[in-house]
Order: C-alpha cells, then structure tokens, then sequence
C-alpha cells in the first residue's frame, strides 16, 4: 500500500503521518515536490509516485489573505483538488480531503449537515466548496472530512496565539458570537485513520457506499471567547506564569477582519457516528490533552 500524504509539515498532516506509519509506504513530498499551485504538473507528479491511496490536508488557508489572492486561493484549494481526482477517479484510487465550516454562510444556530445549503461568505471558503464540487464531479472513490476551528500543540493556530498574547497582555478581548467546535488536529488524524485504516483492503467499496462529505469536528461547542478563556484556564492551571487577568467578549462588529467568518460554524456530528462508528472527544477534553503537549514548548 502505497499512500500518498500531503501537508506533512502543517497540523493535520502532520498528526496524520505517525498514526499512519506501518500501514504502507508514506509518500510525504515537499511543496516543491508536489506543488498544489501548479494544478497542470500534479497529474505527471501522480504517475511518478503511483499512489494506492491519497489524503490531501494540504489547502491555502490563509483566510483573509485570500480576499486578495483569489487566483492562488482557487489554484490550491479548487484546481489542484480536481486535478489529483480526476487522476484519482480514472485508476480507482480512493481520495481523502479535507473541507470546512466557511463553506456555509453561518445563519442560524442549528448544526450544519452534510446536505444542507451552502454559501460561503468569502474567497476561501468559496474556493474550498468548489473544491468539494470538483472533487464529488470527478466520480472516484473519495470521502470529504469538513472541519472547523483547527488547533495544535504546535503551528500558527489560534491556541499557539492566545498562548503568546496572555504572556504579554493584561487585558485580551476576543469574539463572542462566532460558535463552532475546536478540533484537534490530534482528533482529525484519529478519526480519519479510524476509518481508513481497518478498510485498507475495501476503501473503494467502503466510499462507494458510505463517501462523499462527513462531518468532522470535536463534540461540543462554545465560542472563539470561550475558547480563549479555556486556554488561559488551562495553561494557569498547569503552572504557566500570565501576564493577562481578563478576557472580554467582544462583538465580531468589534473586531473587523478583511474575510467575513461565518457566526455559526456548528457541524452536525450524527452521520459520522452512524456511518464509521467514530465519535470525537469533546473539544474541552481534547483541549487538555493539546495543552499538556503545548506547555513544555512554552515553559
């Protein structure tokens, strides 16, 4: 079994790559070796490593820069997606990939389905649905893991931010309004090798019959503050000296950011457990676990 992982060098590629070893040939190529920016070389890329199966984490997520490189947004998130499963989808290669909460338009406060409406509120969020498009239209064996709110011990990720900023600050103020589930990395990689792994030998039947989009986040959900003072929480909890004493919530009016982010980012978690069996740790739990891990590269 030869898989091929992209992404390696960022959080779920990364959390992926060791929960993945001893079952096949990782195939890991650097950016340079597979550039996802040049959608037209991918499929000669293909050929050389003859993959037996492909997960793909690797995606443009700088969010608000993409309001101002759409063009290169598209190419890596929507381009290059549809090129390795037009690849994928001619040999019967099966394809993970990985979406997001910013396919939807954030209205309401029930959990998102896999089949409700999309509509993304900005450039990258719309250049990851049509991504998934490009991916449902190619026809291959594929399943499509949407997530939210990604974090890790380590990386540039909202955990590693607030880690710095209640070392330095007294006072933080952080958006109260936007709700969804912070997800590990950690939490993605173990579900997703809950899934791939035991079926290493029927994955084409196994997305044949249960693939296309699943839901994947922690259980639970709180908001970016809470989440915020989850982490202060945790982190004076575990002996780390602060300097910041209060968290405020604040309005998403209050804190303006060029790419408008959806407000409810809630994802319904049922067809994950009743179609693979997997259910997520709550996000608190796994919040804890990524603090034990975080507090060392901080001490």
């Amino acid at each position: 079994m030869r898989i091929l992982l992209t992404g390696t060098d960022g959080q779920v590629g990364g959390a992926l790559r060791p929960l993945l070893a001893g079952h096949g040939t990782i195939i890991a190529p650097s950016v340079a070796e597979f550039d996802l920016s040049k959608p037209d070389a991918l499929a000669g890329r293909l050929d050389d490593f003859k993959p037996d199966l492909i997960i793909n984490p690797a995606a443009y997520t700088a969010v608000d820069r993409a309001e101002d490189e759409r063009e290169l947004a598209f190419l890596i998130n929507a381009k290059a997606p549809e090129a390795i499963a037009q690849w994928a989808a001619s040999r019967r290669v099966p394809l993970v990939h990985f979406s997001t909460d910013y396919v939807f338009n954030g209205s309401g406060d029930k959990p998102w389905r896999e089949d409700s409406p999309t509509g993304p509120l900005s450039v990258y969020g719309a250049s990851k649905l049509a991504g998934d498009v490009a991916i449902a239209a190619a026809k291959g064996p594929h399943l499509i893991a949407r997530t939210s709110w990604v974090y890790a011990a380590t990386g540039a990720n909202f955990l590693r931010t607030i880690a710095r900023l209640a070392g330095e600050r007294k006072e933080l103020r952080i958006v109260a309004d936007q709700i969804g589930a912070p997800t590990t990395a950690r939490a993605i990689a173990a579900a997703i090798t809950g899934i791939v792994v035991p079926n290493l030998a029927n994955l084409n039947d196994l997305f044949a019959r249960k693939g296309g989009v699943v839901n994947l986040v922690c259980a639970g959900e709180t908001s970016w503050h809470g989440f915020a003072s989850a982490i202060v929480d945790g982190l004076r909890s575990r002996g780390l000296a602060l300097a910041v004493e209060t968290v405020v919530p604040i309005a998403t009016a209050d804190f303006p950011t060029k790419a408008v982010r959806p407000g409810n980012s809630r994802l319904d978690l049922s067809r994950l457990k009743a179609d693979f069996g997997i259910a997520t740790p709550a996000w608190q739990d796994a919040l804890a676990r990524e603090l034990d891990a975080v507090k060392p590269l901080l001490a």
